[in-house]
């Protein structure tokens, strides 16, 4: 019922139900119920979130809000800018480094097709 629901409404990419369980990287390549694993990851999710909601973020702000380690934090923002969902700006404020992240266009569309197709998902399974 759920596939033929999602199907009809134009929202399966052209591949009925295989788009709900398919997990891939490089969502703009895939349809729009594809899983973007990029995102998906828990820490990576919830970069892209904070930077949705706010302007910009520094590495620092990142940190605490995330309660991650420098670390942790590099190795997913890191990921995230080399797949162009943020971008990152480095500058000096005196002699302290600062490092500044913000969401770019490519990873908040990235970031609505992720919830797109988690409502799809949570609509799917009320339905059954």
């Amino acid at each position: 019922m759920a596939k033929s629901n999602l199907a009809s409404k134009g929202h399966d990419g052209g591949q009925g139900a295989q788009g709900l369980h398919g997990i891939r990287g490089d969502a703009a390549r895939h349809g729009p119920l594809e899983l973007d694993r990029l995102i998906h990851e828990r820490m990576r999710l919830a970069i892209v979130s904070a930077l949705a909601v706010n302007q910009s973020l520094s590495f620092n702000e990142l940190k605490r809000l995330l309660e991650t380690t420098d670390g942790n934090l590099s190795v997913h923002a890191r990921k995230l800018e080399e797949a162009h969902y943020i971008v990152c700006t480095k500058s000096f404020e005196g002699r302290v480094p600062r490092t500044e992240y913000r969401l770019s266009s490519v990873g908040r569309r990235a970031l609505e097709r992720y919830l797109d197709h988690m409502e799809a998902l949570i609509r799917s399974t009320r339905e059954r």
